[in-house]
């Protein structure tokens, strides 16, 4: 495939991902006009020896770390509340949040877009679920019946500056929790400790109020056969905190509420 056959293919994803990074459309396609221009004057610039989707995506980053349009502002598109939320997260930070998030990277390949190693964007995304706390800080319902797995997602989420309203066992005991206190997240597990089913608390739960879902589990083929909100998030155990603060961040960020699925075909 010819250079520019590669950058058509790929063309509407560089420009969402400038325009995140830069805060606006037209700084953002500035940004992809010089990746362009560079490609047209050395063709050698684009890295045959991996994957073109990774090279495109590394050069457009080295574009944006060394020339400075970010004070370029867009009359005519301002940043919507996402885009002026990013502005306040550290470049690098930004960039790992994006290429995992907006971008759907795995960390592999997200690491060799901004040439580092996969613990330093792990430490990265980290540093974004955090930073971003600080903008969208909410507070989360645990449903999980592993007493060590609960700790361990209690501390993460704590540590990423949100609030943990409670740890439920079962299904009984979620629905309890979320009556006291509304979360503004719920990570899940889907088999709990009384042979209950976090699908369907979760299912009871949103069809009052729409909230970001996270499901954890060790069997997604429940998730993935079962009735489900939409849309939902799924990891499955085991599970890189790196990978669950990364998730967090988006479905806060994004606004990715669950409502159930009957709803929402006929909405």
């Amino acid at each position: 495939m010819s250079t520019s056959q590669l950058v058509a293919q790929h063309l509407p994803f560089l420009r969402r991902y400038a325009r995140a990074l830069s805060g606006s459309q037209s700084a953002g396609d500035t940004y992809v006009t010089a990746l362009l221009e560079t490609l047209v004057a050395d063709p050698s610039t684009l890295d045959r020896n991996v994957d073109a989707r990774v090279a495109l995506y590394r050069l457009l980053t080295r574009l944006w770390d060394s020339v400075s349009i970010n004070s370029e502002v867009d009359p005519v598109s301002p940043p919507i509340q996402g885009e002026r939320r990013l502005g306040h997260i550290t470049p690098v930070v930004r960039q790992a949040f994006l290429l995992v998030s907006l971008e759907g990277f795995n960390e592999e390949d997200a690491a060799a877009v901004l040439e580092i190693d996969v613990p330093t964007l792990r430490h990265l995304v980290e540093d974004a679920g955090r930073e971003l706390a600080a903008e969208i800080a909410t507070d989360v319902l645990i449903i999980e019946d592993e007493p060590f797995i609960a700790l361990d997602l209690e501390g993460l989420v704590e540590g990423l500056g949100h609030r943990v309203t409670g740890i439920a066992r079962t299904h009984t005991e979620a629905v309890n929790l979320a009556r006291r206190k509304a979360p503004g997240l719920i990570l899940a597990d889907i088999q709990l400790a009384d042979g209950s089913s976090g699908l369907d608390a979760v299912n009871e739960l949103i069809e009052n109020v729409e909230v970001p879902v996270i499901f954890i589990t060790a069997y997604p083929e429940r998730f993935l056969t079962g009735i489900r909100p939409e849309p939902a998030f799924l990891i499955a155990k085991p599970f890189q905190p790196s990978t669950v603060a990364a998730v967090i961040s988006q479905a806060l960020f994004f606004e990715r509420k669950a409502r159930p699925r009957e709803q929402r075909a006929t909405a």
